[in-house]
């Protein structure tokens, strides 16, 4: 596994935190007049943050420990909607999310660095994306980090450029 990869995984809680601070309070539950052109799941800035906890454990640990103890799994998408529906995110705690996150992060980090290399190497399948090993789930999961941040600055611009409706 690249060392930036995983350098990158463990630095990612860091930038996530500092990106979100820079929100007003105020915005956190913004939600645009229209969502046209965000490269992410269209939700707000809290809503981003608890959907990246969410998929840390529900997504990623449970996919790699499929890969790693079974064979050739099949590693199934989550509706993130509805999961965002049923657990109330607007509801949720600022604090709690991160610190949860932050924990998960960390188990993922720990996880990876004490596998062998052919570990790296199991396979199964991801629907939606076709033929996976662990080393390819990790590079989705940079991926999606990257995509929320991605995110949450599109909301920030669209903030920063004069909002058109306010939902707190």
């Amino acid at each position: 596994m690249h060392l930036s990869t995983i350098s990158s995984l463990s630095t990612f809680p860091n930038k996530l935190e500092e990106l979100y601070a820079v929100f007003p309070e105020t915005y956190t539950c913004w939600i645009p007049s229209s969502w046209d052109g965000i490269p992410s799941e269209t939700f707000t800035a809290v809503e981003q943050i608890c959907h990246i906890r969410d998929i840390e454990v529900e997504g990623y640990h449970l996919r790699l420990h499929r890969l790693l103890n079974e064979d050739k799994p099949v590693l199934v998408s989550i509706d993130s909607y509805q999961m965002a529906r049923h657990r109330k995110y607007p509801d949720a705690q600022i604090h709690d999310i991160f610190s949860a996150f932050r924990d998960a992060r960390k188990m993922t980090v720990n996880l990876l660095e004490s596998l062998t290399e052919n570990q790296w190497r199991r396979s199964g399948f991801f629907d939606g994306y076709g033929s996976v090993t662990v080393e390819g789930l990790m590079h989705f999961l940079c991926s999606h980090d990257q995509q929320h941040l991605a995110g949450l600055y599109w909301l920030l611009g669209q903030i920063k450029s004069g909002p058109k409706s306010i939902t707190v």
